[in-house]
């Protein structure tokens, strides 16, 4: 005879609820692992994206003449602190107004070590080094993530 506990539930319900609750929460984990890295890629992305866009405009400012020119500069900024910093607009020096590219350097999403500032956070290559092996050098030509990691779409976050 199965007997019954004192809320009218047999064993047998017991154990079928906690078998499927267990089941459940084994599906649970991996989803919502899954959905914390899909949500740091966009960040990632979205980060990319904003200081790409400010080395872009840079080179840009540069190539106008609002920033002064020099044999020895390919254009590019050195540092990334110097696209929140600013430069002075030298097609309106009585004004003294400085151009601005960021507000702010975004941190990468994927870096574990607070320790280290927004712009420690990201690989920098300069224009003078290849793609294929990124080396920091006068400029920063483009950034990468340094996370060792691989993306959903298969590609390492450093080729992204």
């Amino acid at each position: 005879m199965i007997s019954a506990d004192s809320k009218g539930f047999t064993l047998i319900e017991l154990v079928v609820t906690v078998a499927i609750v267990g089941v459940l929460s084994t599906i649970a984990l991996p989803l919502a692992e899954l959905s914390v890295q899909h949500n740091k890629e966009q960040e990632l992305r979205l980060a990319l994206r904003q200081i790409r866009e400010g080395i872009d405009a840079y080179k840009q400012a540069y190539d106008d003449g609002r920033m002064t020119h020099s044999a020895d500069k390919s254009g590019y900024p050195a540092t990334l602190q110097e696209l929140v910093t600013g430069v002075t607009d030298v097609k309106n020096p009585s004004l003294q107004k400085k151009i601005y590219f960021l507000r702010s350097i975004p941190r990468d999403p994927f870096s574990s070590d607070s320790s280290k500032s927004n712009e420690a956070t990201w690989g920098k290559r300069s224009y003078q080094s290849s793609a294929d092996d990124p080396q920091e050098g006068d400029d920063v030509f483009d950034v990468y993530s340094l996370d060792p990691g691989t993306g959903l779409n298969g590609i390492p976050y450093s080729k992204w």
